[in-house]
């Protein structure tokens, strides 16, 4: 029998009138679970536990958040094989890159334990005599997050974690593609000693569950993960609410790597390859745009074609797969499409993608690589999120660096280069949040800010220390001695 994973409400797993089957990307045929489709009713239900369990939470000690978060993160790392496997199984991430995953969230934990208690204030002198000032830092109350399907369990934990580090109480809805690596983790923060209530978990449509989230007045701030129209409507919601709403949004990216005519070739293919392919390309950090200059274009492309020809497509779970499939028939569909809006557009598909068969049924792309494309196309403007990839040529670095800050979006960058002049340049004038010189535009460290500009994230970084902006509200007090 297939089992029934529940909504977790007060400290209670709670079931649901309608539950979904979460269904395997690699083999269509394998049901990870049925999981609970939450209702309006069940997310004013864990709003009012997290309302209530917020004057106690926000008092606990340091130490009481630390000890919680430290065997959160113990149980993680000892079951990263096993919770990567199922993150592999409901995503379509290889069976890498889903151990990988567990193992960050896990850290993640462990990162954020050590914050709660490295929390502190300041004193200050005022400039009027025989008065004393405080500052410090205070939890927002409860808090809603709402997590993407495509780092199912990384990103819910870099959410989570900082949320009960600083003493909120959380409310967290799952992608309903992905809610059984969030389920996961919500049982083991559960068993790690969360008080009742703390956190609560609602799995369902995002048009359900997370628009009740956003319309709740009892919810003070929502951190969101997903897609730009999706942010914006959110963004929108939590300023027109009553009261209003602190709200942090991650969203897209149309990430580029520039290539210089003086890079190491085989360092520059393997970022491009990394970073525009693996994870099946979706990642908001992905390089979707390859800025290449003359000199080295024409071998820069050759030699990256070889390298996809190479790279097996296949079951996430299957042993020697270098990409797994891609989330589900709608993305699937989505990345044909603009394959589609390529060629019309006049690019050329200089190789691959093709929908592929394999042993069992799933959504498996062949990695896309265009030439010929300039910045204008749509192509090289939208986000497609998915495993294509365009190559755009130029002249020389100058040119490369206008057209990759020509972008509406500013999450990551890269440049592949031995120029330290040229590094030095691209650091301080790309216009993204997150620069990388020969290393590809995809993967980041947990203790240092995540985030980008323009129309890629909104309000204050995640992760890191600088999380605590986020999750904490200043208070100045003044004192006559």
């Amino acid at each position: 029998m297939t089992t029934v994973f529940r909504n977790f409400i007060a400290g209670e797993f709670v079931a649901a009138e309608k539950a979904a089957p979460n269904l395997n990307p690699s083999n269509t045929a394998d049901v990870i679970g049925e999981y609970a489709q939450g209702s309006v009713e069940d997310l004013k239900a864990a709003v009012a536990a997290a309302k209530a369990a917020f004057p106690a939470w926000s008092r606990s000690t340091p130490q009481e958040r630390y000890e919680v978060l430290k065997k959160a993160s113990d149980e993680v790392l000892a079951r990263k094989d096993e919770l990567g496997r199922l993150l592999s199984r409901e995503e379509g991430k290889t069976l890498a890159e889903g151990i990988g995953e567990a193992t960050r969230a896990g850290q993640i934990l462990a990162f954020f334990a050590g914050e709660a208690v490295r929390l502190n204030g300041e004193l200050v002198n005022s400039v009027r005599p025989g008065v004393g000032i405080e500052v410090t830092r205070e939890p927002v109350g409860v808090v809603g997050l709402i997590t993407p399907w495509n780092f199912p369990i990384a990103i819910p934990a870099w959410k989570l974690a900082p949320a009960l580090a600083y003493g909120n109480t959380v409310v967290i809805k799952p992608a309903d593609l992905v809610p059984g690596s969030a389920w996961a983790l919500v049982d083991i923060l559960n068993r790690a000693g969360l008080p009742k209530g703390v956190l609560n978990l609602v799995m369902g449509r995002g048009s359900v569950v997370g628009q009740a989230m956003l319309e709740h007045p009892d919810v003070a701030a929502i951190s969101f993960t997903g897609s730009v129209a999706t942010g914006r409507r959110v963004a929108a919601a939590c300023v027109a609410a009553t009261p209003m709403k602190k709200v942090q949004l991650e969203m897209g990216g149309k990430n580029p790597l520039v290539v210089l005519d003086d890079a190491d070739l085989a360092v520059a293919v393997e970022c491009a390859a990394n970073g525009s392919y693996f994870s099946t390309g979706q990642r908001c950090t992905a390089s979707s745009r390859l800025i290449v200059t003359e000199g080295i274009h024409d071998r820069f492309v050759d030699a990256l074609t070889e390298r996809l020809k190479g790279l097996v497509v296949d079951d996430a779970l299957k042993a020697g797969t270098h990409i797994g499939p891609v989330v589900d028939e709608s993305q699937l569909g989505q990345d044909e499409k603009y394959i589609a809006i390529g060629r019309d557009e006049g690019a050329k598909l200089h190789w691959g993608g093709e929908r592929l068969n394999r042993d069992t049924p799933g959504f498996y792309l062949q990695p896309a690589l265009f030439t010929g494309v300039s910045n204008d196309m749509r192509i090289a403007r939208e986000e497609i999120f998915g495993p294509v990839a365009a190559v755009l040529r130029v002249k020389s670095y100058d040119e490369a660096l206008a057209v990759a800050n020509d972008t509406d979006f500013g999450l990551a960058s890269g440049i592949c280069t031995t120029s330290l002049k040229h590094a030095t340049h691209f650091k301080r004038n790309s216009d993204a949040g997150m620069v990388m010189v020969n290393l590809p535009t995809a993967g980041v460290d947990y203790h240092v800010p995540f985030g980008g500009r323009k129309g890629s994230s909104y309000g204050p970084r995640e992760q890191g220390a600088y999380a605590r902006e986020f999750y904490t509200t200043v208070k100045t007090s003044y004192t006559l001695a």
